[in-house]
């Protein structure tokens, strides 16, 4: 700020006599002071140059909206991790049957009891220790030791983490499924909501329209004071719908932008296809279904799961073999030679062979255990194959008759704009009463609310069926 002070003595004589000089010197003052101040503030109020336009409105498909939900939804993501793991678990089984090396290096030291080693003369040299369990005062292993376990244990193991990873494989593939089910919904739902707030947009402008056209007649003493109060009744109406249609598209935009951006905020348009895609026939649909459906695939593992757990509780009635090879040094001395000539490299190798003999039936109830949940397993896989069928039914009973009703929704929606058109025309010329005209503004929004919403239904339906059978 730029402030300005001015002090002088004036007496009341020159005061009279400079009185003419006031206005000028004032509008001189004044001039002044406004360009200082317009050229202090001339930098706060310019703007930059570069200033960063705006950002644009992303554009999102459908095939666009699914990759990003996949990558920030938190049950996806667990599942996938589920998956992961179980197919480390089928890895690290399998690496189990195979032979383990480990290079054992081990140094010992015992007290001696300082008193001659007279057993051999070849031990003469050697000073007794006073564990009977060491070998020497001194010993030391360095020594590569091979193991293998061969048992029918084993095997079941392996067989267990292969389904345990199929079924994980498809409870992920269930995820997927169902997260592609949601944003579909959420996405079309959205669209669904942006055509039914332009279909808002337009009745409520029909409507002002009207109102404009009913207060013209009275004027020109065409039509009662009624005609005008009940188009306006209608427009508030019209409003009301505006609002609410706004509401729900708003509602539905943060919905699907919480699956999509980091910023739910974030601004985007959706590229909805304008083609409709076919309808495959009833026998495409379950061929693919009885290949590709992840519920039924889910259920096949989880019993090819509890048919390992069974081999694994039987295999602990057979006797377990193992075989160990060892290789390097065990001596007193950390050498390959020892002081007397003598070659300290060796071998040693054992064969185990366990057989179980009694463990108080606890591997007889172990069996049954397994054979219990493996019957459990069964009644599932049987179950979800009868309503993979009936599902398939309702969701293809569903698609068709979304198809054929769209024919019809689009012809009425065409007629209802039609009739619209004529009752004003009609109106207009004073042969229909506001009622009608009111009746066919109702009509032509039902119907175009009524078209949207079955373009969604079989979107919605079509892409269920594609769900099921795996397209998608």
């Amino acid at each position: 700020m730029l402030g300005v002070t001015m002090r002088q003595r004036i007496s009341p004589g020159k005061m009279r006599h400079d009185r003419r000089l006031l206005p000028g010197a004032t509008l001189f003052l004044i001039t002044a002071v406004a360009g200082a101040l317009a050229g202090a503030q001339t930098p706060a109020v310019a703007a930059p140059q570069n200033a960063p336009a705006a950002s644009a409105p992303v554009t999102i498909s459908l095939e666009e909206a699914i990759h990003r939900a996949q990558a920030s939804e938190p049950g996806y993501a667990a599942a996938s991790a589920a998956s992961g793991v179980a197919s480390l678990d089928r890895s690290i089984a399998r690496a189990g049957m195979l032979p383990s090396v480990v290079y054992h290096n081990q140094a010992l030291y015992t007290q001696p009891n300082h008193l001659q080693n007279l057993a051999s003369p070849a031990a003469a040299s050697q000073v007794p220790f006073r564990f009977i369990a060491s070998n020497a005062v001194r010993e030391y292993a360095s020594q590569a030791v091979v193991n293998e376990s061969i048992g029918l244990d084993g095997l079941a193991g392996v067989r267990r983490a292969d389904a345990a990873s199929a079924l994980a494989a498809a409870e992920l593939e269930i995820a997927r499924r169902g997260l592609v089910a949601a944003v579909t919904g959420l996405y079309y739902g959205l669209a669904a909501s942006d055509s039914k707030l332009a279909i808002a947009q337009r009745a409520r402008a029909e409507a002002a329209d009207f109102v404009n056209l009913t207060t013209a007649r009275e004027q020109a003493r065409e039509a009662a004071h009624a005609d005008v109060v009940k188009a306006q009744i209608q427009l508030q109406q019209r409003d009301r719908d505006l609002s609410d249609a706004g509401l729900a598209a708003d509602k539905a935009r943060l919905e699907l932008a919480v699956l999509l951006f980091s910023d739910p905020h974030t601004p985007y348009v959706l590229e909805v296809p304008q083609k409709t895609d076919q309808l495959p026939s009833r026998d495409e649909v379950q061929l693919a279904a009885s290949k590709n459906n992840p519920e039924l695939k889910s259920a096949l593992a989880a019993l090819n799961v509890s048919n390992a757990d069974v081999l694994a509780a039987r295999a602990a009635y057979l006797p377990d073999l193992g075989l160990n090879v060892t290789y390097g040094v065990d001596a007193p001395q950390f050498a390959v030679n020892g002081p007397d000539h003598l070659r300290n490299l060796g071998y040693s190798a054992s064969v185990t062979l366990d057989i179980p003999v009694w463990d108080w039936l606890s591997t007889q109830h172990k069996v049954k255990q397994s054979e219990i949940t493996r019957n459990a397993a069964k009644v599932a896989l049987t179950a979800t194959q009868r309503q993979l069928i009936a599902r398939l039914d309702e969701v293809y009973a569903e698609a068709a008759a979304a198809r054929d009703q769209l024919a019809s929704l689009d012809a009425s929606a065409d007629m209802a704009a039609e009739s619209l058109r004529l009752t004003r025309m009609r109106y207009s010329g004073g042969e229909a009463t506001v009622l009608e005209v009111v009746d066919a503004q109702t009509t032509l929004m039902g119907a175009e609310n009524a078209r949207a919403d079955g373009r969604v239904r079989y979107k919605l339906a079509l892409a269920d069926l594609q769900t099921l059978t795996g397209t998608m």
